[in-house]
């Protein structure tokens, strides 16, 4: 069984690089309220229709040295980046969950969770925005997956830490709005109905200790000023997947550390 799970988990990385494409028109179309089933995937600038070969996730942007073959518009880097890192991080959620004995049905859910996590990312980067409609049926996934699937969190467990996570975010958000929007709540709740108790707790604190180093080097070196806006949503969920895939591992570690 061993032999085969490495090539199990070479598919499912494959697979990554193919969700990776259509995420990217996903952060591209939800900010602009467009559907991201129609049209076709064009060229942004000259309206061309891409064909087939074109969409072939990284090799694509390779054959046409990052430019349209159209219009020679530049092709943005992230478009290869985003498609590597979730090919990348589906390959590790593969083995994780393999390593784990998850259910398979928890595992699909757990590589949906991963993909919207990269897609809120990016949005927010671009818009300072965290939409409904990413964040809402994640959570409600996230309820789903605990109550119907056996595996952890259970159900009870993802619904109490999605409410206390979401609820102390929410009371920081009412005190301080200009550092924290609804949509950040809304993100912190869905992983703590995905993650449950203890890996909440670590996704949240690694993700703004994170969040916190970036703003304070961007302040320093002027790319910030002090009172600016920085999107959270991006460092929350790098927590998210840290807590996901080595959360359990992490707090293994720490007990045997205080023992």
């Amino acid at each position: 069984m061993s032999l085969f799970l490495p090539l199990e988990n070479i598919i499912l990385g494959v697979f990554g690089l193919l969700i990776g494409s259509f995420l990217n028109v996903v952060i591209y179309r939800v900010p602009r309220e467009e559907s991201i089933v129609s049209p076709r995937s064009h060229c942004p600038k000259c309206g061309q229709v891409l064909r087939a070969w074109e969409l072939i996730p990284v090799i694509s942007f390779l054959l046409q040295r990052g430019q349209c073959r159209t219009c020679k518009a530049p092709i943005s880097w992230r478009y290869p980046a985003v498609e590597f890192l979730t090919g990348f991080l589906f390959y590790l959620t593969g083995e994780f969950g393999v390593s784990m004995a998850i259910h398979p049905v928890r595992l699909l859910l757990e590589l949906v969770f991963v993909s919207v996590l990269i897609a809120l990312s990016l949005i927010d980067l671009d818009t300072f925005c965290l939409p409904d409609v990413l964040t809402l049926p994640l959570w409600g996934l996230g309820i789903l997956s605990a109550l119907l699937i056996p595996g952890s969190p259970s159900g009870w467990d993802s619904v109490l830490s999605s409410l206390g996570a979401g609820g102390i975010f929410w009371m920081i958000a009412k005190v301080y709005p200009q550092g924290m929007g609804l949509g950040d709540v809304k993100l912190v709740a869905a992983l703590g109905a995905f993650l449950g108790f203890p890996s909440i707790f670590l996704a949240v604190f690694s993700g703004s200790f994170l969040g916190a180093l970036v703003g304070i080097f961007s302040i320093l070196t002027g790319q910030k000023g002090f009172r600016q806006q920085i999107p959270f949503g991006p460092y929350l969920s790098f927590g998210g997947i840290l807590a996901l895939l080595w959360g359990g591992r992490i707090f293994d570690h720490y007990w045997l550390w205080m023992r």
